[in-house]
């Protein structure tokens, strides 16, 4: 899972990022501190995986994962090349989710690009950025399209019809993903690669005296354009991440912060893109968490360990974590009738341990 952050300049990006990762990315109170995009591969923090493998026995432990990219400011102009816009939209089209850094916090020591704090309106240049870049995009795709349409192919006459609405939408300051992808041509979404096709989870950078809320202008914004919102303070995280997880952790407590930046953005990422964990764990072998979207069948997640599990398929026993935990191990879980034997379409649900048997 690719995250991209984004966000006006000096809107907090790196700070953020620094305290997701503790990766030190250069941060500074001018525009451009960012040029290239930093990028971290960080554990997603789930304490279920390292009770399932004290249980079973299992080691090493290994967490799921989120990379994060941190992709330098956008500014106004950016589609046209203003502040390498290209070269930072570009990077924004490799990731899977769009992580949009909002200013909140009032601070004169930090330069604000349009010298004023407006959360909507820093939205709304980014955004308007974001949909120039996807218009022309598009509209050079439907020339290419349309030629080849004249073929009366069934696959290119569904895709030209689809931009022609992609570029409706654009033009009215709809984004892509308002577009239902086209049923007959399966692969006209993903040869886009539209930036507003990208689910996004705008995270408010607020003072560090100031509550965990985003502002409700920023929360109703959301709530019309099917993001999700959270807050985290990109300062305090970052000075936070520098001291070990006992002193955060008291540290937090104190303040009544019931959870780390980190926690917060994966969580919220993954309801964003609707996803869930299931657990692979034995005795002498690895312990795994995996994240795989909501709705997928055993047979499909075997995949996500070994396209051998996925072609061999035979069945899942499956224990709910709790259970598996409480049980103290496979054979006591089994012998409680906690485990159950499942086909090939049965819906892999968050918190299961899954054992697959398959046929090589």
């Amino acid at each position: 899972m690719k995250v991209g952050i984004v966000g006006l300049p000096n809107a907090g990006k790196s700070s953020l990022f620094n305290a997701l990762t503790k990766a030190g990315a250069p941060t500074a109170g001018y525009p451009f501190t960012t040029v290239e995009p930093n990028v971290a591969i960080v554990g997603v923090p789930d304490e279920r995986v390292d009770r399932v493998a004290a249980t079973v026995g299992a080691s090493p432990v290994v967490h799921e994962t989120i990379e994060f990219h941190d992709i330098a400011g956008l500014v106004r102009g950016a589609h046209r090349g203003e502040g390498l816009g290209n070269r930072f939209l570009a990077n924004i089209r490799e990731t899977d989710a769009i992580l949009h850094v909002v200013r909140v916090h009032e601070d004169e020591q930090v330069v604000h690009p349009d010298g004023r704090v407006d959360p909507v309106a820093d939205v709304e240049t980014v955004e308007t950025e974001l949909l120039y870049a996807d218009l022309e995009q598009a509209e050079r795709r439907l020339e290419r399209v349309a030629r080849q349409a004249k073929s009366l192919e069934k696959e290119a006459l569904a895709e030209e019809a689809w931009l022609r609405e992609v570029v409706d939408a654009l033009r009215s300051g709809r984004p892509v993903r308002s577009v239902p992808a086209p049923a007959h041509a399966p692969g006209a979404a993903q040869r886009l690669s539209a930036l507003t096709s990208k689910p996004v989870l705008y995270v408010a950078n607020v003072a560090e005296d100031a509550p965990l809320e985003a502002p409700a202008a920023l929360r109703d914004h959301a709530a019309a354009t099917g993001a999700r919102v959270a807050a985290v303070s990109a300062r305090l995280e970052a000075e936070l991440a520098e001291l070990d997880d006992e002193e955060a952790a008291e540290m937090r407590r104190e303040m009544g912060v019931s959870e780390s930046g980190l926690a917060t953005v994966v969580r919220e990422a993954f309801t964003l893109l609707d996803l869930i964990t299931f657990f692979t764990a034995d005795r002498g072998t690895e312990a795994r968490a995996r994240a795989i979207p909501r709705g997928t069948p055993a047979r499909r997640a075997a995949g996500a360990v070994h396209t051998d599990m996925e072609r061999g398929f035979a069945a899942a026993e499956v224990t709910p974590w709790a259970d598996l935990v409480d049980a103290g191990g496979y054979a006591p879980a089994r012998e409680r009738a906690l485990t159950r034997v499942e086909g090939r379409d049965y819906v892999v649900r968050d918190g299961d341990v899954v054992v697959f048997r398959f046929t090589r």
